[in-house]
């Protein structure tokens, strides 16, 4: 009786059957069989694969959702025989745990939870199934729950809800960028008002001082003058000047109400009493 030469690839293993009973593993290599009394009984694979589960449940808060939970598994080398000979469908017993767990973890968190403890839930799933597979000759490399689908009602309130929010809070920090401008743009028109007051006082405090200075150069050139002679002639002499600079201006549209020589005799008498205000005063 011949032998037969069969060869395991890398990565590998095969299961030897002597008339129909488990006789060997045969690992990675070249090895021989009886023809008609050993036989392959199947070849699996040690290599890691991947499992995607999906699992639809309902959330603490009553939101229907759907995660996606990767399950990374592999054949333990040493449990070759258990692997072999205990499961029928693994990957249906890797399906119906991920299903038994998740469908208890996430009754118990709100919908902004699973989002935030989807690693928790991996980490739970990964723990169950080590310790569930294992006895079956599998190992669990890792779990991930790599997607979160809420309803799409239920997607689309979440952003009408976040829109809100970020709207809220873009309207809060214009009002009060609006707030702080106006308050800036109040205070300036103050320092404004004030400067412009400065201004005013100063202006009219040199006219008073130089009005004095000519009336006083002016007595003294003329001996016997009056102060308030000096005055009307000096506002006088403005009068006409003004006159004169009004009528030379084709545009200009200035009415004096009333308009008589006379009344400027008025104004003197306003100019000195308060130009006799301030020196009392500066007393």
């Amino acid at each position: 009786m011949g032998l037969a030469i069969f060869t395991v690839k890398q990565q590998n293993c095969a299961i030897i059957e002597r008339f129909g009973k488990y006789h060997r593993i045969a690992k990675s290599g070249l090895h021989f069989k009886i023809p008609f009394i050993d036989n392959i009984a199947t070849k699996l694979s040690l290599k890691i694969n991947q499992l995607d589960v999906s699992v639809e449940t309902k959330t603490k808060d009553n939101v229907f959702v759907s995660l996606i939970v990767a399950v990374q598994y592999k054949v333990l080398p040493n449990k070759v025989y258990e692997a072999c000979y205990t499961l029928e469908d693994p990957e249906q017993q890797i399906k119906a745990f991920v299903f038994d767990l998740v469908r208890a973890q996430v009754p118990l968190l709100d919908l902004d939870d699973v989002f935030s403890k989807k690693d928790d839930i991996a980490n739970a799933v990964k723990a169950e199934l080590e310790e569930q597979m294992e006895e079956f000759g599998y190992g669990i490399i890792k779990a991930l729950v790599t997607d979160v689908n809420p309803d799409a009602n239920v997607k689309a309130a979440m952003n009408e809800i976040n829109t809100a929010q970020r709207l809220r809070i873009a309207a809060t920090e214009k009002g009060e960028a609006e707030k702080i401008m106006k308050i800036k743009h109040a205070e300036a028109e103050a320092d404004a008002s004030i400067l412009h007051g400065k201004g005013i006082a100063g202006q009219r405090q040199a006219i008073i001082e130089g009005l004095g200075d000519s009336v006083e150069e002016f007595i003294k050139q003329i001996p016997g003058t009056s102060a308030s002679r000096v005055m009307d002639m000096v506002l006088m002499i403005q009068y006409i000047d003004t006159m004169k600079e009004i009528g030379g201006n084709s545009k200009s549209n200035v009415v004096f109400v009333p308009h008589t020589p006379g009344n400027v005799k008025d104004l003197s008498t306003q100019i000195q009493e308060t130009i006799f205000a301030a020196q009392k005063l500066d007393e």
